[in-house]
Order: structure tokens, then C-alpha cells, then sequence
């Protein structure tokens, strides 16, 4: 029997679907009878109950911080036990939108412009609003540096901009980035293979955290994507080129805006989701790679030293 040790939930604003992931991960494994799985939560007795149970591999599917951003990696290294996805600075990287995007700028992967705001007490209203006039207009997108599934992000207008921005106050620092329009693609990668792409219809706004995650959002999922040969390797190898410039392991997704003819590429997730409605799962389902066979994927690839 492999001992398989999950870990879910914990700390992050997205820990109710990091649960609901395990939750369609362990009914797929539990199918296959050869595995001994046991689900936690990181707490404070997270490393008793790890050396306790002694697992071949930890399988990381918790989302956001302190799963995404290289805390509970540091932990699995110092602990020698072989780990799911990504490692720890890949983690760190990808998790900060501000590193991250000027990785992607030094590297010619196209991003949308952007600016850090930090929240100081002095903030002057009428003279941030002049700066995103002059260096991108309105709307704009803002989001905190390092949350995951959309938690925090808003498009804002001229009107909506003070109200938005005082809900993101308590971040103390975020990223004000130019709106681009244009259709929502995402693009998984598996190992270092380039697993295919998936195009959104949010009904929404644009793909947020309720059309993530909930049925009654109704997001349209477009598969197989209707673009070019050219723009569908394109968009894979800007995919592929992101896993590898961030030391990605296991499975990664990138979020694009497809506008003009040019991909925009938002960010890039070390954690994507695996829940029945996850983009992953979907489109490794269309390249007839079952759930089964993608958890044991990326099981596989566990290890330390990343």
C-alpha cells in the first residue's frame, strides 16, 4: 500500500475549495484500492501527525497562501518527504504577481502594464486616479500581490475605483494593472508537456471567484478552442516557456487574455484546481487523460531538492 498523506484546507481564504478538491481527489484514489490516504488540515501539530503517519509522498492540494507560496514546501524539504507540484522558490514566484510579472517582462512574455500601490496614510485620492489617466486610462484591474482564485480582484471604472479600492486596504499593498479586453484562455501544462487549452465565457463580469467555483455562475467552457493552429501552439509554447522560467513542477495553469491577435498572459498557477469543475481535469479529459490517470501524473512527479 502507498501512503498517500493529503493536505487541504488550511489557512487561505480559498480553503473551502482547497477542500472540496481532496474531497474528488480521494474518491478517485480510493477506487483504485492500493493506496492508504490520510486527509489533513496544517496546524499546529501538522509536522507530529506527518512523521506520525510517515507517508511515501504528500500530495499538496491545499490553494493560496501557505500552501501556494512555499511555506508548507519549506516544511516538506526540511522534513525530507517527497512532495506534490511545485517547490519552494517556483512557489514563492509564482505566487507574487509583482515578481512574477516582472520575470515574465524581463523574459519577453507579453503582460499587461501595471504599477504597485502601497497604502500609506498620506494617500491621495485625486492624484492616483491622474496616474492610471496618464499611464493607462480606465477601467483597471486591481488585486492583491499574492492571493489565488481571483480572491480580491476587481475591475474598476472611475466610479467604482474608491469604492473597490478601500475593500483591498487591508492587503497594505497591491497591483493596479491595465484592463485588456478580449477572450479568457487558459493553457495547462503536465511535467514539462503541454497539456492543451480551454477558452471561458463568464456570464460574470470576468472569471472570478463565484465563476470559478459556482454551477449557478454558468461560465461557458469552450473545448476544443476555436483559434488558430498558429495562436494554439502559440499560446501553449508562451505556457510552457512561463512553467519552465518559474521552475514549475507536477501541473501549472496559465491565465491569458487573447486580444488584437496577442496573448496576455495574467498569471500563472502552481495549484490549479481539481474539482469536478476544474479547467485542468477538463482538459486533460479531452486529450483522453482520465482524473485518475492526472492525480497519479502528478503523483508521480513528487520529490524533494526541487
Amino acid at each position: 500500500m502507498h501512503k498517500v498523506l493529503i493536505v487541504a484546507g488550511g489557512y487561505s481564504n480559498e480553503r473551502e475549495i482547497s477542500l472540496i478538491t481532496a474531497t474528488s481527489v480521494i474518491k478517485e484514489l480510493k477506487k483504485k484500492k492500493i493506496y492508504n490516504l490520510l486527509l489533513i488540515e496544517p496546524d499546529g501539530n501538522f509536522v507530529k501527525k506527518l512523521r506520525k503517519f510517515n507517508p511515501n509522498l504528500v500530495l499538496n492540494l491545499l490553494h493560496g497562501r501557505y500552501g501556494e507560496d512555499g511555506y508548507i514546501q519549506t516544511i516538506l524539504e526540511s522534513e525530507k518527504v517527497k512532495y506534490t507540484h511545485s517547490g519552494v522558490l517556483s512557489s514563492s514566484l509564482a505566487i507574487d504577481k509583482e515578481i512574477s510579472k516582472q520575470l515574465f517582462i524581463k523574459n519577453n512574455i507579453l503582460t499587461p502594464p501595471y504599477f504597485k500601490l502601497i497604502f500609506k496614510n498620506n494617500f491621495n485620492l485625486t492624484k492616483l486616479i491622474n496616474k492610471i489617466d496618464k499611464k493607462f486610462k480606465f477601467p483597471v484591474v486591481l488585486k492583491p500581490i499574492n492571493e489565488g482564485s481571483s480572491v480580491g480582484v476587481y475591475i474598476s471604472n472611475k466610479s467604482n475605483f474608491k469604492k473597490n479600492l478601500s475593500k483591498l486596504e487591508r492587503f497594505k499593498e497591491i497591483i493596479i494593472e491595465k484592463y485588456i479586453p478580449g477572450r479568457e484562455i487558459q493553457a495547462a501544462i503536465l511535467g514539462t508537456k503541454k497539456l492543451g487549452i480551454i477558452e471561458l465565457e463568464p456570464k460574470r463580469k470576468f472569471y472570478d471567484y463565484k465563476a470559478k467555483y459556482s454551477k449557478s455562475a454558468k461560465t461557458k467552457h469552450i473545448i476544443p478552442v476555436n483559434i488558430s493552429n498558429e495562436n494554439f501552439n502559440k499560446v501553449n509554447s508562451i505556457a510552457l516557456k512561463a512553467h519552465k522560467l518559474l521552475h514549475c513542477r507536477g501541473v501549472s495553469r496559465s491565465d491569458f487574455r487573447f486580444y488584437k491577435n496577442k496573448f496576455y498572459l495574467l498569471e500563472l498557477n502552481t495549484q490549479p484546481g481539481m474539482t469536478s469543475l476544474s479547467l485542468v481535469p477538463e482538459i486533460a479529459r479531452y486529450k483522453n487523460i482520465s482524473f485518475i490517470q492526472l492525480i497519479e501524473e502528478i503523483m508521480k512527479d513528487a520529490s524533494i531538492n526541487k
